[in-house]
This record gives structure tokens, C-alpha cells and sequence, in this order.
């Protein structure tokens, strides 16, 4: 198995059908150990079950807004494990306004909110998680084509994005001298609670099955395989990239 005996953190499950569970599925599959965070007490009474179903070993709380709960969350993992081989990045939020009014009329509070959560929350936990990160460690993150095309109603979004994405290069070169590499996958889109809360994402669909060469949209079990490899020894020679997941939609033009 690809991930033996590796131990993973994963950020972001909020249900079964969230990209970072259909991960956490195949990670558990290819051997690895998991263990998940959860934002608050709400949402820990739908971590806990999946991360019993998966088999995770515990659970924790974060709010990855918050420095002193990313710092406590060290603590615990530290106490829990010792070290970690994975650490998986599938946290993003914009206001609901934010993502169906025009661009020009962000505000300045949703900028700074969804640029907080979406991009500077990798760098944060990369900081604070970097004395756990042992050599050969695979940090990712999850991010859309919205980072470098305009996609309507992504908005606020698709900047926070295209900032996660630099973010990734930055922070696998300053990672590259323990040797943890840092890479991003751009998954196609995917019916997700994340999705829901952008206006007319649904209407993409059908528009990505028309004109990507795969003739589908992308499942989170594809998108969970491609974080298997980089996760894993075969992509030990990969980092500061970003791996798209999207049936070859991206190549396309008219």
C-alpha cells in the first residue's frame, strides 16, 4: 500500500461528500493513519462519526483563524503522535454575498475574511506544523480553476485562490530544505456543501460534461487517488505544483 503505516491530518471534512472525506477514503484504503480537526462543536458531531467510519485514531478542534487554537492543536497532536507525514489543506470561505454580487463590489471585510481562511490558513499551519513534518512529508491543498480563469460568481474566491497557489510555491521552497514538499490539486467541480454557497455552480455541470475531453465531471474518489501519489514516495521528486484533477476541462479552448 502507498501510505503505509503514514500518519495524516486532515483539515476540512465537513460530510461524506466534501473532497477532503473522499481523500481520507483513499488514504485509509492505501494504509494510512488519520486523524481529523474539526472548527467547532457543531461541526465535531459530524467529524467524529466519519472519522469513525474511517477509522481515525482522534479527532481535534481547530479554528485555522486562530493562532492559539492551531497552536493547541500542535500540543495535541504532538501528545497524540509524536510526528506527521501528511497534512491536508481542504479549507476555504467567502461570505455568501461575496459569490453572487459582482467582483467590484467585495467588501473590504469579505476580502480579508475569505483571503484569511482560504490561503493565509495553509501558511499558518505549515508554520506551526513544521516541527512535526518529518523528512519525505507531503503537505497539500485543494484549489479550483477559478485561480487563473474569471469563473462566474467565484469572485472573491478565485483571488483567495490564485494567493493559495503562489502560497504553495513560496512554501515549498522554504519547506524543500527539511524535505516536505507542498503541492496543490485543482479538482474539476464537485457537488459539494463549498460548492453549494456559490451562485449558479450548479449550472457548470453540465457545461464541464459537454466540453471536457473525459466527456464527465470529476468524483472525490479521482480527486483522492491523485492525493494518494503525491502524498506517497512516487511523487518524491514533486513539490510547488499544481496538479490538476479536472478531466482535461483546463485544456480546452472554443
Amino acid at each position: 500500500m502507498l501510505l503505509e503505516g503514514k500518519k495524516a491530518l486532515i483539515f476540512g471534512v465537513a460530510n461524506d461528500k466534501s473532497i477532503a472525506y473522499g481523500i481520507s477514503k483513499q488514504f485509509k484504503e492505501q494504509g494510512a493513519k488519520l486523524a481529523f480537526s474539526y472548527v467547532n462543536e457543531k461541526l465535531q458531531k459530524r467529524v467524529d462519526p466519519i472519522s469513525e467510519e474511517l477509522g481515525g485514531e482522534f479527532t481535534f478542534p481547530c479554528d485555522v483563524s486562530d493562532d492559539q487554537q492551531i497552536a493547541e492543536a500542535v500540543k495535541i497532536v504532538k501528545e497524540k503522535w509524536g510526528d506527521i507525514d501528511i497534512l491536508v489543506h481542504s479549507v476555504a470561505f467567502a461570505n455568501r454575498d461575496d459569490l453572487k454580487n459582482r467582483y467590484i463590489e467585495t467588501s473590504r471585510e469579505g476580502f480579508h475574511l475569505a483571503l484569511d481562511i482560504s490561503a493565509y490558513s495553509l501558511v499558518a499551519l505549515c508554520g506551526a506544523f513544521e516541527p512535526l513534518l518529518k523528512p519525505g512529508s507531503s503537505v497539500l491543498t485543494m484549489t479550483y480553476l477559478g485561480s487563473s480563469k474569471v469563473i462566474t460568481n467565484y469572485n472573491v474566491m478565485g483571488v483567495a485562490k490564485s494567493a493559495l497557489e503562489c502560497s504553495v510555491r513560496y512554501l515549498a521552497n522554504d519547506l524543500g530544505k527539511n524535505n516536505v514538499r507542498v503541492n496543490a490539486i485543482s479538482a474539476g467541480p464537485i457537488k459539494t456543501l463549498a460548492a453549494s454557497g456559490i451562485s449558479g455552480f450548479k449550472s457548470i455541470f453540465k457545461h464541464i460534461e459537454d466540453r471536457a475531453p473525459l466527456g464527465r465531471n470529476v468524483t472525490t474518489e479521482n480527486v483522492g487517488k491523485t492525493a494518494c501519489y503525491l502524498a506517497s514516495d512516487l511523487a518524491d521528486g514533486v513539490t510547488g505544483e499544481v496538479h490538476y484533477v479536472d478531466c482535461g476541462y483546463r485544456n480546452m479552448g472554443i
